[in-house]
């Protein structure tokens, strides 16, 4: 990591689903990004009145979705890079997590994001497959490693992975893929905005 001004990077809760795991998961890997990067936890879960429907093109949405929408917006736009902390369900991601991404289209352009992810036999690697075509298609940039935890019931402690030093690595190697490319992106798109 370099001694530039911090990163602002948004870290990103899926789940919201009672009994979730993934606040364990986020407050693990916002202790590893803390110092090197301005961290921002977004939960999904306290963002759940985003509607499902979307209005009309050129239709006037209702004030309350407006205000949904404005809640999260302006901590997307500001954020130089993302990470996604999420499950995997059914071989895939969140339907919420989806709702959010599809309520934003500019906020991610020309930024990185990471993936932190959990589950069964796979540790949610199949959810990130998904989503890594999502984020291409609205121009953002998803970085090559990821760190996921399978059977995390069975391999997580009180204190975090039981397997501390890989995740550890993992962890750092995450971080320091996207301390390079959102650095990098960040240089771009203040020389020359970004146009899709």
């Amino acid at each position: 990591m370099t001694t530039e001004t911090p990163l602002k990077l948004a870290v990103i809760t899926a789940s919201v689903r009672e009994g979730r795991f993934g606040p364990s998961v986020t407050e693990w890997f916002t202790a590893h990004a803390n110092g090197a990067f301005e961290v921002d936890v977004i939960d999904v879960a306290e963002h759940g009145d985003l509607p499902l429907a979307f209005p009309a093109k050129g239709v006037e949405p209702p004030a309350e979705i407006v205000a949904a929408v404005g809640r999260i917006t302006p901590r997307l736009e500001a954020a130089d890079a993302f990470v996604v902390v999420t499950p995997e369900y059914n071989h895939s991601y969140p339907a919420s997590l989806k709702n959010l991404v599809d309520w934003h289209f500019t906020q991610w352009q020309a930024k990185p994001v990471g993936f932190v992810s959990y589950g069964g036999v796979s540790g949610g690697l199949r959810a990130v497959e998904h989503l890594r075509g999502v984020f291409a298609e609205l121009h953002a940039v998803t970085v090559r490693d990821q760190v996921s935890f399978a059977f995390y019931w069975e391999t997580w402690g009180e204190n975090g992975p039981q397997d501390a030093e890989a995740a550890d690595t993992a962890a750092k190697q995450l971080l320091s893929q996207l301390d390079w490319w959102g650095r990098a992106l960040r240089e771009a798109r203040e020389r020359r905005p970004y146009a899709a």
